[in-house]
């Protein structure tokens, strides 16, 4: 997509919206907070594909080694194991339904995993295929939408209904990412870290909006990719909190916490998720809620007023 100079910024993705000039967005009962956690379980590939991108800088274990990697491996499988079950209890305990970004080979290869996750009424989301395998501008467009459809085919296989949101496999996209999934059918899209509402994409077919997760506050990028220790991780999940909180009394906020139960659902670290959500949910007006009913509210009850 070649750059054009417009106001504000140089794509045409969406429209530049400083919060200052937006209308007043209300969630229901006036909260002032909407919570969404989303919860990733993806699949780590043995062998990386023939002609597929990972990322160069993937998490897990603790440095990159020659084939067989088994301490990333199965430090990454720790999280369909053992720590997915240990989150879920977590959010249960605080009234919060999950949002789980779910790969097409974990809806493949973990039925039980998908059993679970219904029966506890977690919203399922798109994630792609692998972990293994990121959308990338090296894709032609045909790969991009074959790539797509493969992978909410195999959630609408394993689910029973097609998913209303995606997740980017560390956060993937390429310049036409959006459109094709809202091609797709696709109604909300949480790669996009720029904002604390949700907001419009501009796409020629269908209607997607962007559900924005705080990125700096995704666990893999505070404790694994930046090193910040548990109790600052902890300080900064309340202390962000807090802020939006106050914020939120004026014009609403949405807070996207994303989350990985291999790293976050260890028994040392399950504590701060603990201690953090029970801090959120303590306080009054904030509505836990997952990414497609905060999708669905925006749609309805849009912020009204506003000036350019």
């Amino acid at each position: 997509m070649p750059a054009q100079r417009q106001f504000g910024m140089d794509h045409p993705h969406y429209d530049w919206s400083p919060i200052t000039t937006r209308g007043v967005l209300r969630w229901p009962d006036n909260a002032r907070v909407a919570l969404c956690v989303i919860v990733n379980l993806e699949h780590m590939e043995w062998s990386t594909p023939e002609g597929s991108f990972q990322s160069r800088s993937l998490a897990g274990g603790s440095v990159a080694r020659p084939f067989p990697d088994y301490a990333r491996l199965s430090h990454r499988e720790y999280g369909h194991r053992v720590g997915v079950f240990r989150v879920l209890d977590v959010l249960e305990k605080h009234g919060i339904k999950a949002t789980v970004a779910l790969d097409a080979m974990t809806a493949a290869n973990y039925p039980y995993l998908v059993r679970h996750l219904l029966e506890r009424g977690c919203e399922i989301i798109g994630h792609g295929v692998s972990v293994s395998r990121m959308i990338n501008s090296g894709m032609s467009q045909e790969q991009e939408r074959e790539y797509i459809s493969e992978s909410l085919n195999a959630l609408t296989t394993a689910t029973g209904s097609a998913p209303q949101g995606w997740l980017g496999p560390e956060y993937g996209e390429s310049a036409r990412t959006p459109q094709l999934l809202a091609e797709a059918g696709i109604s909300y899209i949480c790669d996009w870290a720029n904002d604390e509402q949700p907001y419009p994409l501009n796409v020629p077919q269908g209607e997607i909006l962007a559900l924005p997760i705080m990125l700096e506050l995704d666990d893999v990028n505070a404790m694994a990719d930046r090193k910040v220790n548990m109790d600052r991780y902890s300080l900064m999940l309340k202390e962000g909190f807090d802020a939006m909180y106050e914020d939120g009394a004026a014009n609403g906020r949405v807070m996207v916490l994303h989350v990985h139960p291999w790293l976050i659902g260890q028994p040392f670290r399950i504590g701060v998720l603990d201690e953090a959500l029970g801090h959120m949910v303590r306080r009054q007006g904030v509505w836990a809620a997952t990414g497609g009913e905060i999708a669905d509210w925006y749609r309805r009850n849009p912020p009204v007023g506003g000036r350019r």
